[in-house]
């Protein structure tokens, strides 16, 4: 069982937002995900909320994402964040070495769209054989 509503209201305040609805029905019921997802066969992390502060702090994403929350990644050096910078946040990934918002990959506009097609599409590298939902 995940945080429950008090639990993931703090951590949006530590934050300065609101996660989407669909964010916070995952954190209450699934909690987190780390798996390789058939048939894309690619891996993906969803951290538990109680990670994310220090997930966030320790790589000082704000600093160089303005409005970013990591939630995630590939289990290695790609993260899954929602850019905040956005009315509805979309999904994008960028390198733990990324500089700037210019280095993010739009991923999905929800995360149920994005679980929904990671099956198949699995991560968008930003090439042109990528979907880019």
């Amino acid at each position: 069982m995940g945080p429950n509503d008090a639990q993931i209201a703090q951590v949006e305040q530590h934050f300065g937002v609101r996660f989407p609805q669909d964010y916070r029905e995952f954190l209450a019921t699934t909690g987190s995900l780390s798996q390789f997802v058939p048939p894309a066969d690619d891996f993906l992390a969803i951290d538990p909320l109680a990670e994310l502060i220090g997930i966030n702090e320790a790589g000082e994403f704000q600093k160089r994402f303005p409005s970013a929350v990591v939630i995630g990644g590939d289990g290695s050096r790609e993260l899954l964040a929602y850019d905040f910078r956005q009315d509805v946040p979309p999904l994008v990934t960028f390198d733990v070495s990324a500089e700037n918002w210019s280095d993010a990959i739009h991923q999905a506009p929800s995360l149920s769209t994005f679980l929904e097609q990671f099956p198949r599409t699995g991560w968008n590298w930003g090439d042109s054989d990528s979907q880019n939902n």
